[in-house]
């Protein structure tokens, strides 16, 4: 029996890795030879050597002291730098610090802490595990890192730098979680700095603990100001890097999409970024105050904490706090059809327009002001959360179970919603159809995204991810998280879930070429795709990225009226 709602382990799942199937709403190695490097092999030392790591080697000066890298294929790679001092003890629900200063050499050439959050839901999940192979890392409250990838230093290149923002909505995640997230390839084919970073998420980033006194005004929104902290580090330091300054572009995909567009709408964030990718997390809304609040006091019920003892929280055992909050989560936020419009509440997590730190809502009813000269490029994949990873049993769905779940989300005609997306996809089986059909919400959101941003007077671009993965008997589809060895150029990396090799190798290329060319220039444009045109509201063109790219007015206007309209 498939449930129609989100099971208990899924919110952690939601927007952090791929997922079972969404039935009314979510249901939830051996490794390849490098993939092959733009023009040819990538440059090795003198000595053969594809890696080096020497006392001496890649030390730049930061605003806090130096640090040691390493080199691999040419590329200068720095992992776990501290951006902000530890986040334990009098560090926690307050806003970040700067980095204590150190004498001498720092190393810096492994991943850091990763923000502490509760067990991983698809531990257990056989198929899940496989095909996204997941590193959750090491946790621990000095979690205020981040990772940089560049092809030269102290050269002045003045690069462009893409700051990435990793998944798992405001409840979870890593900048090392997926393998696709390595920077090194992307930042050698587009001689482009990359960055990456740890923030706090679940309650250490948003518990909402601004009725408890003045110290607290912020921790709604601490995890987004960890965020800021390290953009303003980048601001400072990025230069010696090879990078430029002034030519920062924010991107992420799923809750890390969602972070991107909440700092559209921070006024701490003004000017910190120039150019904005959102892939799979157009987030409209941000949590209301009185949702979170009432987050906030059922965590302190499971502590049995009252107001005059919430001081504790800052002395409390991590794993204590942290399991108070997922059965808080639990309490406040059970299973729940997904509906995207309503996603930032059903994670619980989350900052909230509090009318100061975030003003209002991200992209509801407008896109903000405040970034209005940032242009975007935004997309979603074709079947998102909609998959039968972990139940092969859901192909065979009946078309009158089919009816049932359609009828339960969308109300309605769902017998219109089938006729419509059968005649759009013929051949195709009813769960097919039930998977775009559910994911029709998903590509909504980035459509009405892009609208608002172009309504500024600023570009937007469209994109939907159709490719589909041959893992598993091809049944993960077009799932969530797909489009993430792409954007990366490290298909090969993550070979689990592309199967490697010069097919997806091709379209790596061109996607990932995209994102740079967007980086460099705010246009997308490039050699080996169609013109692309700008979003706007009467043609809707969209970026189709398969084995064959096109551009499309409007691909899906009949199934997603349909939808909306039943």
């Amino acid at each position: 029996m498939i449930s129609s709602t989100v099971p208990t382990f899924a919110r952690r799942e939601l927007l952090q890795g791929a997922a079972a199937l969404v039935s009314t709403a979510f249901l939830g190695s051996n490794r390849s030879a490098a993939q092959a490097q733009p023009g040819g092999s990538p440059e090795r030392s003198s000595s053969g050597q594809t890696i080096r790591a020497a006392a001496d080697l890649a030390v730049v000066e930061t605003s806090l002291g130096k640090v040691r890298g390493y080199i691999r294929y040419g590329i200068f790679t720095y992992k776990g730098i501290p951006y902000g001092d530890t986040t334990t003890g009098e560090g926690r629900f307050v806003p970040p610090r700067r980095a204590q200063p150190w004498i001498g050499i720092r190393s810096s050439m492994h991943y850091g802490r990763v923000c502490p959050q509760g067990p991983r839901g698809t531990w257990d999940q056989d198929e899940e595990s496989f095909l996204l192979d997941y590193d959750d890392g090491v946790q621990g409250e000095n979690c205020l890192c981040l990772n940089i990838w560049t092809p030269g230093i102290r050269d002045a290149a003045k690069r462009p730098v893409m700051v990435w923002l990793h998944g798992g909505g405001f409840v979870s995640g890593s900048s090392q979680e997926h393998r696709s997230y390595d920077g090194e390839r992307l930042s050698r084919r587009g001689d482009v700095v990359i960055v990456s970073l740890n923030h706090r998420v679940g309650p250490l980033g948003f518990l909402n603990l601004t009725s408890y006194g003045e110290k607290y005004a912020s921790s709604a929104h601490v995890g987004m100001l960890d965020i800021i902290l390290a953009l303003k580090w980048v601001q400072e330091n990025i230069g010696n890097f090879g990078g430029d300054p002034n030519s920062v572009t924010v991107f992420g995909q799923s809750g890390g999409g969602g972070k991107v567009g909440t700092l559209m709408a921070m006024p701490a964030a003004q000017g910190l970024f120039h150019r904005a990718i959102v892939q799979s997390g157009s987030f409209l809304r941000a949590l209301e105050p009185d949702r979170s609040e009432i987050l906030t006091r059922t965590v302190l019920d499971e502590l049995n904490l009252s107001a005059p003892r919430v001081d504790q929280l800052q002395s409390l055992p991590l794993k204590t706090l942290v399991a108070a909050g997922d059965a808080a989560l639990l309490k406040t936020h059970p299973p729940t059809p997904l509906l995207w419009s309503r996603v930032a509440d059903i994670l619980g997590w989350g900052p909230v327009t509090d009318g100061k730190l975030l003003p209002h809502h991200p992209f509801d009813p407008a896109a903000p002001s405040i970034s209005a000269k940032v242009p975007m490029l935004v997309g979603t994949t074709m079947n998102e959360f909609t998959t039968s990873l972990n139940h092969p049993e859901y192909e065979s769905m009946s078309e009158a179970e089919v009816l049932s779940r359609l009828g339960s989300m969308y109300g309605g005609r769902p017998e219109h919603i089938l006729d419509v997306y059968r005649a759009a996809y013929p051949g195709h089986t009813p769960f097919d159809l039930f998977s775009l059909a559910m994911t029709a919400q998903v590509r909504q959101g980035a459509v009405i995204q892009a609208g608002l941003k172009t309504a500024q007077g600023t570009p937007a671009y469209l994109y939907w991810f159709t490719w589909k993965s041959p893992a598993l008997d091809g049944r993960p589809r077009s799932i969530h998280c797909i489009d993430l060895p792409f954007c990366f150029d490290n298909t090969d990396r993550s070979e689990n879930i592309t199967g490697g090799g010069p097919g997806p190798r091709a379209l790596a290329a061109r996607v990932s070429e995209a994102w740079i060319r967007f980086a460099r220039t705010g246009n997308p444009n490039h050699d080996g795709l169609p013109h692309w045109p700008a979003y706007s509201n009467a043609t809707c063109p969209t970026m189709i990225f398969n084995n064959e790219c096109t551009l499309r007015n409007n691909p899906d206007a009949k199934e997603r009226q349909v939808v909306f309209s039943s």
